[in-house]
């Protein structure tokens, strides 16, 4: 537990101190969430967009740091070969997936708080209550697992300059099939059926229908995120090379 607890500070101190990440993790989604509830160019099932769009750029959130950065930071840092020296420490390849992931969930930590007072600055009006609270950080652990699971799983199999393209290219394509911004019903009728199945998809949905509709997360939802969150990781793990 001490050297998981150490590393995980570590990666904290790593992703505050680095611009770049908090651009990635912070600048964009808030400039996406003032962008698309003051703009019209996608349809909103609300007449409120910013009830849609908060929801949505919540996933973004967990997308954009759980796959993307952590991929990308822990590619690079396994090419520079950081990772081999790690690797001969007590830390172990267990307790280095557990703190990134510890260390991403303290980064999303943030990312909430501020993109919601943003919202709020917005007249974003959230729904669910308590209930709904505790469902969303349910929703959030389970989609930041799953989604840190695919990123490392990436990290620790492709070269650097390899995983940087496919890191971006699977982001790319988990925004556009996600129902993120643009709402599910307006994908084709076969997207619609994958949606759910994806982790950012399930994600999305859970988001949406707790924050936007005052609804509980569907059976599908829960499912396919816990699945994520379990077996994402543990893939992971035993496929991760320090070299």
């Amino acid at each position: 537990m001490r050297a998981w607890w150490a590393q995980t500070r570590a990666e904290v101190r790593m992703n505050v101190r680095r611009g770049e990440t908090l651009l990635l993790t912070i600048g964009i989604p808030v400039l996406l969430l003032v962008f698309f509830s003051l703009a019209h160019v996608t349809t909103s099932p609300t007449p409120h967009r910013i009830n849609f769009i908060a929801p949505g750029i919540l996933a973004l959130c967990v997308l954009s740091t759980s796959l993307v950065a952590l991929s990308i930071s822990t590619g690079f840092e396994r090419s520079f070969g950081v990772l081999r020296r790690l690797h001969v420490t007590p830390l172990g390849q267990r307790r280095l997936i557990g703190a990134k992931i510890a260390g991403v969930l303290v980064t999303e930590a943030l990312q909430v708080v501020i993109l919601s007072l943003v919202a709020l600055a917005l007249k974003w009006h959230p729904r669910g209550g308590v209930s709904g609270a505790l469902e969303v950080l349910a929703l959030l652990i389970l989609g930041s697992a799953g989604c840190a699971g695919i990123g490392l799983l990436l990290a620790g199999r492709l070269r650097a300059e390899v995983n940087l393209a496919a890191s971006n290219g699977l982001y790319l394509i988990l925004l556009l099939l996600s129902g993120i911004v643009v709402p599910v019903t307006s994908l084709p009728a076969f997207v619609q059926r994958i949606v759910v199945g994806l982790p950012s998809g399930a994600l999305a949905d859970g988001l949406h229908r707790v924050l936007g509709q005052g609804l509980g997360p569907s059976k599908a939802d829960w499912l396919s995120l816990a699945i994520w969150a379990v077996l994402a990781p543990l893939l992971a793990a035993r496929t991760f090379r320090f070299d």
